[in-house]
């Protein structure tokens, strides 16, 4: 294995950008056990929290592509998970709902991501945990401005 310029590990940002990449690549890989991207998860988060949303407020939300939308959606209908309706007040309106079915494979997939962030995060105390959440938190809301709720 190769050492790490110290150089580089002296860069938090550096240091984010790794465990990030470590940490998106074993979560892809535990959702991909599924058929399931990480984008499809996205998806029933943000119905499940939000409620039921119109495909193009849903694209926004989550900052991705319209067609891109389109395209989970057609697989997360495929399997089951949304529903797409008109909306009886703007017929150009569709909207999403997520399912009972979507909700359970959401469940599953929480549970998934829970253990990589257990793997990811071993090396520290509960403490420790939370503290770097709060601080990550931060980071993503002066990044995002406006995309957090206060908790």
């Amino acid at each position: 294995m190769h050492e790490t310029p110290p150089s580089l590990l002296a860069l938090t940002t550096y240091l984010l950008s790794r465990v990030g990449k470590t940490a998106r690549t074993r979560i892809t890989e535990r959702l991909a056990a599924r058929d399931v991207r990480l984008w499809h998860m996205a998806v029933l988060a943000a119905l499940a929290d939000f409620g039921p949303h119109a495909q193009r407020d849903l694209a926004a939300r989550l900052t991705i592509d319209p067609s891109d939308v389109v395209k989970i959606l057609d697989e997360l209908a495929a399997a089951g998970h949304v529903e797409r309706a008109r909306d009886p007040a703007d017929r150009r309106r569709v909207v999403v709902t997520i399912t009972s079915a979507g909700r359970t494979a959401l469940a599953d997939l929480t549970t998934d991501a829970s253990a990589v962030q257990e793997d990811v995060l071993a090396p520290l105390d509960e403490e420790e945990r939370a503290r770097l959440h709060d601080l990550l938190l931060r980071l993503f809301a002066h990044l995002h401005e406006g995309t957090v709720r206060e908790r």
